[in-house]
């Protein structure tokens, strides 16, 4: 019954989770609020928060599973994709405790990672599914054969789709971050009132760059004619945004699973979180016949219980790092 101590640093959450044989038993996140300020993270100001929060959120984690850290089995960390910086303090920190307590290391890719916390909790899909990834940073459509099988077969080739809602919603002045927000507004709003331009691609692939320009270039020239244009019109404007991310990831998911066979529709990332995702997904279920997975939402955005999942799965493969690990914040899935 291996027992993993699993750490998430990759960007602005500082995360500890502690699993036994595949049950998760303590899942703690500390969150830093010095970059709404910025309207965006600062990666500096990431890294420092990481230094503060690291050790007491790993001791609360320790603490609420009832586990003394000599009783660990190994230490797990998030080696990338992330932030240098905040992936250099989890790392370092991993490594320097699996090297004192003498037990393997696991470094853990933090993609596998949102797709495999699928398994943290009941319903479970099951080998092979289709899973759309949607985060701030990574938009993906992958081909999950097994814990450690996976293949991309679309992604984004520029802005993600986390991206387009929050870097739309600074353009309507909503605050950082600005997806939830503007997620909350469309919800009262015409989704078909405005329209905006597709980021489907050839193949799987997604690109949302091109919606954000449509965004300001149309918001330039409303408010030239009428200042209080989006003022007035706001609802609409997020809802008619979400509509256009939202069908375009449904229209790529449609094509995958149309090509692949796979019945089974998986949604991982921060962007799952997202109702109007959510509620377009399932009513896509509907039509398609598809069983629909999403993890509870303490799952989607980032944490460690995921890592800590994904770790289980490397350590009953035998797939550990050594002192060597080097965080990678490109690293590929």
């Amino acid at each position: 019954m291996p027992i993993i101590l699993a750490i998430e640093s990759s960007c602005d959450d500082t995360g500890a989770a502690v699993i036994a044989d595949g049950v998760l038993l303590a899942n703690v996140v500390a969150t830093q609020k010095v970059h709404e300020q910025y309207g965006g993270v600062v990666p500096e100001l990431a890294s420092r928060a990481h230094q503060q929060h690291l050790l007491p959120v790993v001791t609360a984690a320790l603490v609420k599973a009832g586990i003394d850290k000599h009783a660990l089995d190994a230490v797990a960390v998030t080696q990338g994709p992330g932030l240098l910086g905040s992936l250099l303090v989890g790392t370092m920190f991993a490594k320097t405790l699996a090297l004192a307590l003498d037990v393997p290391l696991l470094g853990v890719n933090h993609m596998r990672a949102h797709i495999l916390a699928h398994f943290i909790r009941e319903p479970k899909p099951d080998f092979p599914f289709l899973c759309l990834t949607v985060s701030g940073g990574h938009t993906q459509l992958v081909v999950v054969r097994s814990a450690l099988d996976m293949e991309i077969i679309g992604q984004t080739t520029d802005d993600a789709a986390g991206e387009a809602f929050d870097k739309t919603a600074k353009l309507l002045g909503l605050p950082y971050p600005g997806g939830p927000r503007l997620d909350q507004l469309a919800q009262t709003g015409n989704p078909l009132r405005f329209a905006f331009p597709s980021g489907a691609m050839e193949g799987y692939n997604f690109s949302f760059s091109g919606l954000k320009t449509s965004v300001l270039y149309f918001l330039r020239k409303q408010v030239a004619v009428n200042e209080h244009f989006i003022a007035e019109n706001l609802a609409d404007l997020c809802a008619s945004i979400q509509h256009t991310i939202v069908q375009t990831l449904l229209r790529q998911l449609r094509a995958a699973a149309a090509a692949t066979g796979l019945r089974q529709v998986a949604l991982a990332g921060g962007v799952a979180a997202n109702s109007g995702l959510r509620a377009a997904l399932l009513a896509e279920a509907e039509l398609q016949g598809w069983a629909v997975f999403i993890p509870d939402f303490e799952f989607c955005t980032d944490n460690a219980a995921m890592v800590a999942m994904t770790a289980h799965f490397q350590f009953e493969a035998g797939d550990f790092a050594t002192q060597a690990l080097s965080p990678d914040p490109r690293l590929k899935l």
